[in-house]
């Protein structure tokens, strides 16, 4: 009886993608259109802006330093304890795992890994950039600030742009980036940039940043979604190439052996003998083979004689007795005396 091989989890999620090789047909990917390029430039721009105010203390830095006085937790302590939580919805690890199960369902239904190769891309470029742009600008934070007024520029901080913004930007973002209508997009658009600036503005209520810190944030975080189409290309080459490797390493486990292949005889190439070896060679085949000397031949001195005409000799000499009347082969015999009457 033969039984099927049992397939794990990770088998049975690619049997799933590979039902429908290709994408459904009303999802469209988005295109860096000329409208999104001015609004890239636009956004950039404005990204500069509130650099350049922050570093020549203009009167964004007083308003910092203003909000800050104003201590909004002190203001409003009864909803403390409701910021400490939704300020949650900025941070990187909780969020990412949330909108990564939900785009890993996208994926199971659409059949395609683009949803969450996309999400692995914004968030890598949020790292750089917004990384970068932190320890670049080294701003300290409202509770480590040394003097009054100042932009507290390149003293060794990490919070100039706002983490928690750009992150809460992206990572809600990025479902409104791949939504599949243009429906769900404005409405997606709209909940996620509410949801975003709300997590800044709950950092500025904890004291944990500027204000000034929350809008670079916020502006860091859109300037990566609408960077998103430039890298589309990059994101189908990177599913083929997965969706291959895992190809190969199905094989592998399977035990499928590649066809053999004949082999291919290689020439080998001689280097010419000279002349003069020629002759030698045909002068030894034409000579006679020498014959093998053979071994030397040893006869015994002297006539011939048979076996009973031999003397056995010792070294006490010989043991046969003389026989006076023996005659010796090939000899007449002597006439004998008649005698009696």
């Amino acid at each position: 009886m033969r039984t099927k091989p049992k397939l794990t989890r990770l088998d049975r999620v690619f049997a799933r993608l590979d039902r429908e090789p290709q994408r459904p047909a009303h999802i469209e990917m988005p295109k860096m259109s000329r409208h999104r390029v001015v609004l890239f430039a636009a956004t950039l721009a404005f990204y500069a802006a509130i650099v350049w105010a922050v570093v020549i203390t203009s009167w964004l830095v007083r308003l910092d330093w203003q909000v800050m006085f104003f201590r909004p937790y002190q203001q409003w302590s009864e909803i403390h304890a409701f910021v400490d939580y939704y300020v949650v919805l900025g941070q990187r690890g909780p969020t990412a795992v949330m909108v990564a199960a939900w785009l890993g369902w996208r994926s199971w239904r659409q059949h395609t890994l683009r949803p969450l190769l996309a999400l692995g891309v914004s968030l890598l470029l949020l790292n750089i950039t917004v990384g970068a742009a932190k320890i670049g600008m080294g701003r300290l934070g409202p509770h480590y600030a040394t003097s009054i007024g100042s932009n507290e520029m390149w003293l060794g901080g990490d919070i100039f742009p706002s983490g928690h913004t750009a992150n809460a930007v992206v990572t809600w973002g990025i479902l409104a980036y791949l939504a599949s209508t243009p429906r769900a997009r404005r409405w997606l658009s709209a909940l996620s940039a509410v949801t975003s600036l709300g997590v800044g503005l709950s950092t500025v209520y904890l004291g944990t940043h500027w204000l000034s810190d929350v809008v670079l944030g916020w502006t860091a975080g859109l300037l990566i979604l609408l960077a998103l189409p430039w890298f589309e290309p990059l994101i189908a080459r990177s599913e083929v190439w997965i969706l291959d490797l895992r190809d190969r390493w199905r094989e592998r486990r399977t035990g499928a052996l590649p066809a053999p292949t004949a082999p291919v005889e290689v020439p080998v190439r001689l280097k010419p003998r000279p002349a003069a070896a020629d002759e030698e060679v045909a002068a030894r085949e034409a000579a006679p083979a020498p014959r093998s000397p053979r071994a030397p031949i040893y006869l015994a001195p002297g006539p011939h004689t048979t076996r009973a005409e031999r003397t056995p000799v010792t070294p006490a000499g010989s043991r046969r007795p003389p026989h006076t009347d023996r005659i010796t082969r090939g000899t007449a015999p002597a006439a004998r005396p008649l005698t009696g009457g």
